[in-house]
């Protein structure tokens, strides 16, 4: 699963491409020499610079269709049917996550399991009233609510599974004209494309950065900004390159100043064997990052539960701590990577973590003290790193809402300097074995599991607005 969470028990369409048409359905299909089979969906990244009739025509010529072209990074999303498409594309340049998902059901011959009911429409006359601020302890614990909760024209981008948009705790924060969907690789700005079907998981990161100052349910970081609702996760909870990639894509058309990623790009748990496929992977994500950063859109992610070391020192081939592991797209240089805490302020046993790789961490709760938040038809708390992110993107919107010309590098850095440093554990044993579960580098202003520190929402509430930052 792709998703960053950690649940307590209980609790025809309008396609706007960025440049291009998209054509519809495997149009290469008849052609001669194209074997015919079960229509799959490709990312592809061509030399930079590509112009667009030039990516069209070998694809076709490939026996795929394009669906969109983003000529900004020289990066497709294409369909075949034909099971050689990968191949004359060529491995270092063409991805599948549905053939690296159907190859691996075929090795293990497990069956994908059926997908649950649709959530139901929310109605907002049944969502509690009651007032659950005192079970937010995890805003008390960055010190939310302190000051201005942001303003609406700032936009935050939350690339999940969906919001909900009739939950009264986010229906004014919801920016409809700026959400679409995003599972097909090119976004689609149809309600149903973007709102929930079987996940509670992007209501609940929404409620996080955004949730109504209202006296009622619960309180978000910044009750003032509004979200977008970008969904990049399917109905079976995976996150795929060309999800993701459009995502980014469409947040930087739209200019959103945030975009909050608590998911994993799926097919596989983590990609800590770099082979071609996984190098397509980072090379696409990489570029969506870095123009959408050049856009001036500041990416946040979530490090993963996966509990393991992301330090880039090991994927070089350097000796020492670190698993060889890579998050994506918490791991790319200009994304901001969150780890999670519990109520103790200790990193949660599930938050991955590496020094170089986390940038600050925030509250994501432990079993039995989860954070609570938004989710369709009422409140419920959810573990992860997933709630972790949303805390940092709601004081970047804070950050935002007060410096309105700060570019993604200026706020980045404004955030780092207000953290609260922590120093690492001296004695991480939490299982009581006498081992230590995690090894902590670095020192109490930067170290692998904190990063700068714990996050401060005042001191971002407190900042005055700023000079543009020449590096955006």
């Amino acid at each position: 699963m792709s998703l960053l969470a950690r649940p307590l028990r209980a609790a025809v369409c309008t396609v706007l491409v960025l440049s291009g048409c998209v054509t519809a359905g495997p149009a290469a299909a008849g052609e001669p020499g194209c074997a015919h089979g079960r229509v799959l969906r490709y990312v592809v990244a061509f030399d930079r610079g590509t112009a667009e009739p030039a990516a069209r025509a070998e694809i076709t010529a490939a026996c795929g269709a394009t669906t969109v072209y983003y000529p900004q990074i020289a990066v497709a999303v294409a369909t075949s049917g034909d099971p050689g498409f990968g191949g004359r594309i060529g491995p270092d340049r063409a991805f599948s996550a549905q053939a690296e998902r159907l190859a691996a059901q075929r090795a293990t011959e497990v069956r994908p399991q059926p997908v649950r009911a649709t959530l139901p429409a929310t109605d907002p006359a049944k969502v509690p009233a009651t007032d659950l601020s005192g079970q937010q302890w995890d805003m008390r614990m960055i010190g939310a609510h302190r000051g201005d909760g942001g303003h609406r024209d700032v936009v935050v981008g939350v690339l999940d599974s969906g919001i909900d948009p009739g939950h009264p705790d986010l229906a004014g924060a919801l920016d409809r004209d700026d959400s679409a969907g995003c599972l097909t690789g090119a976004p689609d700005r149809s309600p149903p494309a973007w709102a929930p079907t079987t996940s509670v998981h992007g209501t609940h990161v929404a409620g996080i950065i955004a949730a109504a100052d209202d006296g009622h349910g619960v309180t978000g970081v910044a009750p003032g900004v509004s979200v977008a609702s970008v969904k990049v996760i399917d109905d079976r909870g995976y996150a795929d390159p060309e999800a993701a990639v459009c995502g980014l894509m469409w947040a930087a058309s739209r200019h959103m100043r945030l975009t909050n990623s608590s998911f994993f790009v799926n097919p596989w748990t983590l990609s800590c064997i770099r082979g071609n496929d996984r190098g397509v992977v980072h090379e696409v994500l990489a570029r969506a990052v870095e123009y959408s950063t050049s856009a001036g859109t500041l990416n946040v992610a979530a490090a993963t539960n996966e509990a393991v070391d992301l330090t880039p020192s090991a994927r070089s081939g350097s000796p020492g701590a670190g698993s060889g592991c890579e998050a994506l797209p918490a791991a790319l240089r200009d994304v901001v990577a969150v780890s999670a805490v519990g109520a103790d302020r200790v990193k949660a046993g599930y938050s991955s973590y590496g020094l170089g790789v986390i940038d600050i961490t925030a509250p994501g709760g432990e079993s039995g003290q989860c954070v609570l938040s938004t989710v369709p038809g009422g409140y419920a708390p959810l573990c992860g790193t997933s709630m972790a992110a949303p805390h940092v993107t709601g004081v970047l919107a804070l950050l935002a809402s007060a410096a309105e010309k700060a570019g993604p590098r200026q706020l980045r850095r404004t955030l780092d300097a207000q953290a609260m440093p922590m120093p690492c554990p001296a004695d991480y044993d939490l299982t009581g074995d006498g081992l230590q579960d995690a090894y902590c580098a670095g020192y109490e202003g930067y170290n692998g599991f904190y990063g700068h520190g714990m996050v401060d929402a005042p001191a971002a509430a407190a900042v005055p607005a700023g000079r543009p930052d020449p590096a955006r």
